[in-house]
């Protein structure tokens, strides 16, 4: 009689325990995972990073239910590279998403990149992908295409599209037109023309979305969610991208008084993030593994409608002009709040000064699942589950932060971490509030900061010291390391073409595309870019 053989998960769990590695944190099934990813939310917006922030209970005690990462950081500071990147484990240089899609894209994240939900769905898990996609819907690129059992939300930010109840937006959105004859008014950043889909799987079943039932909806939709793949029998794999906090959705009440309009909303955030673990806690603590993170930091030119960097403030860009949140490479543009909650696995109360990425994600969770990475290609992203079970405290060594917008060549890499020390071959400050852009800059030698006494990016260190000298040639090998990896390794090409008929489109026969209920499948028939727009 033969030995039975076992699966990837039993081999796991059976060679940790021999080496006595893991015995705490033994499980009899694959865990559950749900991933929480916040949109242009500031490190500073959780009241357990930041003291002035009290618009946070549900995740101040996740924070204290689990472990509280603060050195943790995007992939990218906008949003189509570093969710490309949160589910390939690779960065855009390497995965071809190095800048945002459009309404009208006609690609996507390269479809021969392997995404996380393929892989989970691969090794038995009940996949779901609720809220913002922003990684192609045109054809194949879909979320339903891209290892995600099931899909609900918007396929990108949700002011690329009129509603009939705009957010909040700075400037302010009209509304969308409900007659052709209509006054059309074109407003800078405003989508005037078309309205915002909300789909289900493959069929958009409102044009425009209500967005101030949106948050209501993700929570119930991603409730039903767990507890079908529940039933089933299955583990899960959620990935609930939150259209918060990117403008502010229409507030369900009006603000408090001292809170603003941006606070209803953070609140507002955290009451659905405060849902969500209450449905995982219903199925047995212990049973599942939830990571909140942001896609990038604050987008500083929407002003009082904009988060909080916390203590990062790019000084010296500051000085210069510009913002350094979302689309710059200083630490307010990709340092994120991060919390990972797993009761008797992940310690409760405890921080970690780890150096992490959202690129970890990946491959963390595949190991956790029992599962493999794929072949013939490299990862930026690392297994950190041994600092998740703190049992270390070291993360990465080196890490790169792409431009992504403020300055050089979107998606290359002019700026990396290594230890304590912050290099810039390149600098530039987004649009401010004020309205000032910081001029791209060069530097060669590199702009080097010492975090751990300048947290603020404010003084670099002078050339000509000690320290400069002592760091510079370990960095210039990081870097040089680094771009000799990328260029041996098998990259992707996203496609950026964009056409019309791509815009997603329930009715055109309708002003805006204006729809409410089933439709059918809008990728299905060809449509004339004028009966779209």
């Amino acid at each position: 009689m033969g030995t039975p053989s076992l699966s990837p998960w039993d081999t796991l769990v059976l060679t940790l325990v021999l080496v006595g590695l893991w015995a705490p944190c033994v499980v009899s099934r694959q865990p559950n995972f749900i991933v929480i990813l916040a949109d242009d939310v500031g490190w500073g917006d959780l009241g357990a990073n930041w003291a002035e922030t009290k618009e946070t209970p549900h995740l101040d005690q996740l924070a204290a239910e689990g472990t509280r990462f603060v050195d943790f950081h995007s992939a990218a500071s906008t949003c189509s590279p570093s969710r490309a990147s949160l589910l390939t484990g690779r960065l855009g240089v390497r995965n071809g998403v190095t800048h945002n899609f459009a309404i009208s894209s006609l690609g996507g994240l390269p479809l021969n990149e392997t995404t996380l939900a393929e892989l989970l769905r691969e090794a038995g898990y009940s996949t779901g992908a609720i809220g913002k996609w922003h990684l192609g819907h045109h054809g194949h690129h879909h979320p339903n295409s891209r290892g995600f059992d099931y899909y609900f939300g918007i396929p990108y930010s949700h002011d690329m599209g009129c509603t009939d109840n705009p957010g909040y937006n700075l400037p302010p959105c009209p509304p969308c037109p409900r007659h052709s004859t209509a006054a059309r008014v074109a407003k800078k950043d405003c989508y005037t023309e078309v309205a915002l889909p909300l789909y289900e799987n493959l069929t958009i079943i409102q044009q425009p979305v209500e967005l101030g039932s949106l948050a209501r909806r993700y929570a119930e939709e991603a409730a039903r969610f767990i507890q079908r793949a529940s039933d089933s029998g299955r583990p899960f794999f959620l990935y609930l991208a939150l259209a918060h906090m990117h403008v502010p959705l229409t507030p369900p009440l009006p603000p408090a008084p001292g809170r603003g309009i941006y606070g209803a909303s953070l609140g507002e955030m955290d009451a659905l993030v405060g849902r969500i673990k209450e449905v995982a806690d219903s199925l047995g603590k212990g049973s599942t593994l939830l990571w909140f993170t942001g896609d990038n930091g604050p987008w500083a030119q929407k002003c009082e409608l904009a988060g909080r960097l916390g203590p990062f403030v790019g000084a010296w860009q500051r000085q210069r002009g510009g913002s350094s949140g979302k689309q710059t490479t200083w630490e307010g543009g990709h340092r994120v709040p991060a919390l990972v909650y797993w009761p008797g696995r992940v310690p409760a109360g405890r921080t970690s000064h780890a150096l992490l990425s959202i690129l970890d994600i990946f491959p963390t969770l595949v190991a956790l699942a029992g599962a493999a990475l794929p072949p013939n290609r490299r990862f930026d992203g690392l297994d950190v589950s041994p600092v998740l079970f703190g049992w270390s405290d070291v993360g990465h060594k080196v890490l790169l932060h792409p431009n992504s917008g403020a300055a050089g060549k979107v998606g290359g890499i002019e700026a990396l971490r290594l230890a304590q020390y912050k290099a810039f071959y390149t600098t530039g400050g987004a649009m401010a509030c004020d309205g000032s852009i910081g001029p791209a800059e060069q530097h060669q030698p590199p702009l080097i900061f010492n975090l751990d006494r300048d947290i603020q990016e404010q003084d670099p260190l002078h050339v000509a010291s000690r320290e400069y000298q002592e760091v510079l040639p370990a960095i210039s090998r990081a870097y040089a390391q680094a771009l000799q990896d990328i260029a041996a390794d098998n990259v992707s090409l996203a496609d950026y073409s964009q056409d019309p008929a791509a815009i997603p489109c329930c009715n055109v026969q309708h002003v805006g595309c204006r729809c409410h209920g089933a439709t059918q499948d809008p990728h299905v028939e060809k449509r004339t870019p004028q009966l779209c727009l």
